[in-house]
């Protein structure tokens, strides 16, 4: 049995962190740009003097909050609801992901103290880094390259076409 279980496990494994670290890419600018325009300063404050313990229980709770969407996103996508299970699904796995990422960013060296977490951390970071290798991953990053330039330039082209439709009216 466990040598048919460990397989399964290791593809559902892979699939996981595939599906976080797609959402992660669009996650981690939205966090950015979040933390750029607004001010949570005595929040901000407040989080980073957390010792450790308390750090790891906040950096938790979104996770423990909206890890379930999962689950019933896949309900609602099973039972036919496909757009409410998709739609379910990306916005739980982006509010997750934005809300951990800028979590810790914040307690990060904190965490890290605490070494049950620095081992998990340290075993997710090097699954990650063997996803990234592997030529799927670069296959799918030069496809997200190619799509995004080619967003910009039709961006660019439809500005254009505004900018001389303006410019033909006055």
């Amino acid at each position: 049995m466990k040598r048919i279980l460990r397989p399964v496990t290791y593809i559902l494994a892979a699939i996981y962190f595939l599906v976080d670290a797609v959402f992660m890419a669009v996650a981690r600018p939205v966090a950015r740009w979040i933390g750029r325009h607004f001010e949570f300063r005595r929040l901000r404050a407040w989080i980073r003097s957390l010792p450790p313990y308390p750090s790891l229980a906040l950096f938790s709770v979104p996770v423990i909050i909206l890890e379930p969407v999962k689950p019933v996103a896949a309900y609602l996508t099973a039972t036919g609801q496909v757009m409410s299970g998709a739609v379910t699904f990306i916005i739980g796995e982006l509010l997750k992901l934005v809300l951990v990422e800028r979590l810790f960013h914040l307690t990060r060296d904190k965490l890290m103290r605490i070494p049950a977490f620095a081992w998990a951390y340290g075993k997710y970071a090097a699954a990650k880094a063997w996803l990234q290798e592997t030529e799927a991953w670069r296959a799918v990053r030069a496809l997200a390259r190619a799509v995004k330039d080619s967003v910009a330039r039709t961006k660019a082209r439809l500005a254009g076409s505004f900018s001389r439709l303006a410019t033909s009216r006055d």
